[in-house]
């Protein structure tokens, strides 16, 4: 018997989210996993924004679609400098797999790089891996179920790869981490000379292993430190964060967030809060 339409209009939304930190032996590589619920939501597009991880996500009940014409259950795509729209009903269910640049070697056995610009299905990185991964993580009943699901498949996928695994440069390494530690800070140059590289060498050695150049992931490391503190509930207004994050001013913060995120600040905010990446 359907119910009446005065106790449809009563339904609250729902939102589910929980994070928890991989296995010790993951952690060099993955910094959280993230489960995500929302059931009775207008339909409409979500911005898939840029961020510091490699987009890795499985999606319950309903596969992720894009405005390109993507349909996928489970994938992994490179870092990017634009965001994606995402098209949902209304009702988005899935776990994201917090995968660093310097971690793909590990997990995926190859350099983030090599996805740059590119998302692929996860079968096609870890085959069978994969396809126990989806299955038992869609069937398992709560949170902290799925996250152990995710420790023992991925360990398992990546075991012959932890005993001695595949290093990216250590120059990569050092310069990746100091723009993490600084939000994209300081100037480029400085960060060559820290490494000891030409400013030219490392942008080459950047982009290979990491998908960007290093001037391009230290706008992407700014955006994700402004939408950071855009998503806190007691959220500063857009000149504090403007400041906050080493913009020249406000109107430079907004051009450059158009530009990474495909619309404003405010659009941004009525479109996405609450949103499926809240909470980080």
């Amino acid at each position: 018997m359907a119910a009446p339409a005065s106790y449809l209009l009563c339904v609250e939304p729902v939102v589910d989210a929980a994070t928890r930190k991989p296995t010790a032996a993951l952690r060099p590589f993955v910094e959280h996993y993230r489960g995500y619920r929302m059931e009775g939501f207008p339909a409409g597009v979500h911005h898939g924004v840029p961020s510091r991880h490699l987009p890795f996500m499985l999606s319950f009940d309903r596969p992720v679609v894009t405005a390109e014409g993507g349909s996928r259950w489970a994938f992994v795509g490179g870092l990017h400098d634009e965001a994606a729209t995402i098209i949902h009903d209304g009702n988005q269910h899935g776990v994201a797999v917090q995968l660093t640049p310097m971690g793909a070697r590990a997990i995926l056995g190859l350099p983030a790089g090599e996805l740059a610009a590119t998302v692929v299905d996860l079968h096609e990185l870890l085959g069978a891996y994969a396809t126990e991964l989806y299955d038992r993580a869609a069937g398992a009943s709560g949170w902290d179920a799925r996250f152990d699901i995710l420790d023992d498949v991925l360990t398992r996928a990546a075991r012959r790869r932890l005993d001695d695994p595949p290093e990216p440069p250590s120059e990569v390494v050092r310069a990746w981490r100091r723009l993490v530690a600084t939000a994209g800070g300081g100037e480029i140059a400085d960060l060559a000379a820290d490494v000891g590289w030409s400013r030219r060498h490392l942008s080459e050695k950047f982009r290979a292993e990491v998908g960007l150049t290093p001037k391009v992931a230290a706008r992407v490391l700014r955006f994700e430190r402004a939408r950071h503190l855009l998503s806190m509930p007691t959220r500063p207004g857009l000149a504090a964060v403007a400041v906050a994050c080493g913009y020249y001013d406000q109107a430079h913060f907004t051009r450059e967030w158009s530009e990474l995120a495909g619309c404003t600040p405010t659009r941004w905010i009525a479109d996405e809060l609450p949103s499926m990446q809240d909470g980080e």
